[in-house]
Formats: C-alpha cells, structure tokens, sequence
C-alpha cells in the first residue's frame, strides 16, 4: 500500500515525457502478456484431428475469432461506459478467466473442447479498450499508442516462437501447449497491470489539447453514430476488409510458412514480426509532433493508404517472383499493420480531438472491431466450409490484391467525407482549418 500510495504520487509530479513513457511500457507489456493466452494454439498443427472431415485447427480458429467477436460487439457498451477505478481488476479477471479456459481445452477431449477457444477469446476481446483507456485523450497518446498497438505484432511472433519452442523442445502436447505458455507470462502480466493502474489521470493541458473523455451514455452513442453515419460507414467497412486480412495472416502464419518452406524454424515468426513492429511504431510516432488534430487526422489516412499500396506491389512482386517467400510476408505483414494500427488507436484518437466529441474512443473503436471480427469469420466459413480448396498461400496472395484496391478507394472516399464535414463545422463555428 505504502509502495502504491508513493508510485502515484512520483508519477503525479514526474515530467510529463516520463509518465507518457511509463505509459507506453506498462501498457506494451499488458498486451504483449494478453496475446499469450490468446495465439500460441495457433503455432501448431493440430494435424492429428479432424472434427466432421474438417481440419481441427480450422475449428479451433474460428471458435476463437466468434469468441472475440462476440466480445467487440459486447464491449461496444461494456468498454464506453467503463468508470477508470474498475479497469485494472478488470483486465486481470478477463485474462485470468481466458487461461482457465485453456486449462479445459487441455483437459476435455477432442472435439467437446472446441467450446473453450470460444471461451478463450470471448474476455481477451475486451483488454485492449480496457488498457487503451489509461491512455486516451493525452498530448503523447500517438506514442502511447503507437507502443501500444505494435505489442500485438511484436507479441504475436514472440507468443508464437515460445510455443513452438515448447512443442519441439519442452515436449509438450498441442492440448498442454497453450496453457504452458500462458503461464509463463500470468506473472508479468499482474505485475504490469498493476503498475499501469498507477497512471494519472490527463492534465488540463491534454484535456484542452485533445478534448475531455469521459463514459458514454446510450443516447450519447446513438447521436455519435447519426452525426458521422456516412463517413464512419466507409472506413469502417475498409476496416472490416483489412482485419480479415491482417487477424488471416496472423491465425494461419503457420500454415502459411509450412507452405513457402519455413516451417521447421521456430523463430521465423519473431525474426519476421520484430522489425515490422519497429517500422510501424517509428511511423506512428511522428504523428506526435503533429498539434493540428484534424492535420494529424487526415495524415492517418494516407498512412493507412500507403500500408495498402506496400501490401499491393509486395504481392505483385511475389506473384512474380520478383521477392521471396519469406521478404514478402514481412513486406505484406508491414502493410497491413501499417494500415491496421492507426485504426487501433491513432484515427479515432484524433477524430474525437478533432471535432471535439464528448466520448471515448473505446465506443467506435469496438463498433468497428466488431463488424471486423464478424468479416473474419465470414471469411474462415468461405475459405473451409464451402467448399473453397485453395492453398493457404493462393487464398492470402488474392485476398491482399482484392482488398488492398478496395482499401485505397474506400479511404479515400472516408478522408473527403470527414475534410468536408470539418470545414463545414468550423464555418457554423466560425473559425477556421486549423
């Protein structure tokens, strides 16, 4: 307690770079800890079964991603109307539940422990509004952030690396293979929560910079979605498109480097994953220097257009064997996330600065994860379940071409939209673009 009351009140009066990078750290660790209950299943096989002559990983991963997006569409309330003292039991009690769960996994029979990747996903859906609200509504929220959001592309490699390890050299089962690794990191994970739950609140100063945030009411979510209807249509379902693409690449990298030959070395996902995440954070970052809200605002979507555009020509170049396996899916991977992490906490971070919403940006980012999560199990459905036989490799080469075009176009027309509906409130205002 004596510990406690003194980190709070050395945090309250440190200089406001060095909270903003306790911040970062806490918060890249409380999600890169998440991600270990939530991917490492997805480092093996599960070759041996088949439920209904379906591949059993294919019923695993879709079990996990209707979890997850069950948990958006419920988090749409449960994380907008979340008061700040309940957050951090929170996140503890919804990480701890998804490791009981794969303790059931392991211990029930195949295929009746299907139902507990379900249970898995259904409470880590809700830990990244959760952990993002410490960080909401700062001048440094784009560093903040941008830390905070390449943990899930650092995480996913290094979650997954760990399992693999144990498969091949701890000699572990697939079933025990989860559980083990979550355990590893339950620890690290209480003790980062904690010191997370230690970060003041905003100061005036962020509060005049970037708008006050506060829970949102049901009416005041119902006025937020008629005021933007048009524009957050688009961009969400860009977003729909781009997450079914990134959370594809992520729940079968390793069938997908099984195909391109990389299947026998552990460390490809953390070797590939890695330095995607330090060029994404160092992209993200800038945006920092960036005081205009709505300049700042418009920047994120030629950052989420270029991300795009990588995705195309790396593919392009793939197809024609102009790069390597192994150079185009760290290329593929650094475009998807380019375009992906803004939507995680920069675009709406700096939409509600803009036009100065009374919210939080945990509402219509979980509206949008949403309707995301249910495109990707859409697309698990199309891909195994109708009849669809394509290798892995051929199904993501066309997916990123497709997508990525539709991508660019639908940004585009989002980033009009919202320009004209600034310009157009600052004339009611009186004002000027800023």
């Amino acid at each position: 307690m004596i510990i406690s009351r003194k980190l709070q009140q050395q945090l309250t009066t440190a200089p406001a770079w060095l909270v903003s990078t306790f911040a970062a750290v806490c918060s890249f660790g409380v999600y890169c800890c998440m991600y270990a209950f939530r991917k490492p299943f997805t480092a093996a096989g599960y070759n041996t079964e088949q439920f209904l002559h379906i591949d059993y990983k294919i019923w695993l991963v879709t079990a996990q991603v209707i979890g997850y997006m069950l948990s958006k569409f419920y988090g749409i309330r449960f994380i907008s109307s979340m008061k700040g003292d309940k957050r951090a039991p929170s996140i503890i009690l919804l990480i701890t539940w998804s490791w009981l769960a794969l303790l059931l996994f392991a211990i029930t029979p195949a295929p009746y422990n299907i139902v507990f990747l379900l249970l898995n996903g259904f409470p880590l859906g809700m830990v990244w509004g959760l952990v993002f609200s410490f960080l909401e509504g700062r001048r440094a929220t784009e560093y903040m952030g941008a830390v905070l959001s390449v943990s899930f592309i650092f995480s996913s490699g290094i979650v997954k690396t760990v399992g693999k390890y144990i498969l091949l050299n701890w000699h572990v089962s697939e079933w025990w293979m989860p559980f083990y690794t979550g355990a590893l990191f339950f620890v690290p994970m209480l003790l980062f929560t904690w010191l997370l739950n230690h970060m003041p609140a905003p100061t005036a100063a962020d509060v005049s910079a970037r708008s006050e945030r506060k829970p949102m009411t049901k009416t005041e979510r119902s006025a937020f979605l008629q005021t933007y209807l048009p524009g957050l249509t688009v961009i969400i379902t860009t977003y729909v498109l781009l997450t079914v693409l990134r959370d594809f690449r992520d729940n079968f990298a390793n069938e997908l480097w099984n195909e391109l030959g990389y299947g026998n070395q552990p460390s490809i996902f953390a070797a590939t994953e890695v330095p995607i995440s330090i060029v994404v954070l160092l992209c993200m970052s800038f945006l920092i220097m960036v005081k205009s809200n709505i300049k700042a605002f418009i920047i994120n979507h030629y950052i989420i257009m270029g991300g795009y555009v990588l995705a195309l020509v790396s593919t392009l170049l793939f197809s024609h064997q102009q790069v390597n396996g192994a150079v185009w899916i760290m290329l593929v991977g650094a475009g998807l996330y380019l375009s992906y992490v803004p939507f995680n906490c920069l675009y709406f971070e700096r939409m509600i600065a803009s036009y100065r919403i009374k919210g939080n940006v945990g509402f219509v980012m979980y509206v949008a994860d949403s309707f995301g999560y249910l495109g990707s199990v859409a697309v698990l459905f199309i891909k195994q379940f109708t009849g669809l036989h394509v290798s892995w490799t051929t199904f993501f080469t066309n997916a990123v071409i497709v997508i990525s075009i539709l991508g660019v176009a639908g940004t585009i027309a989002a980033m009009l939209y919202f320009r004209k509906k600034y310009h157009s409130s600052q004339i009611q205002m009186g004002t000027s673009y800023a």
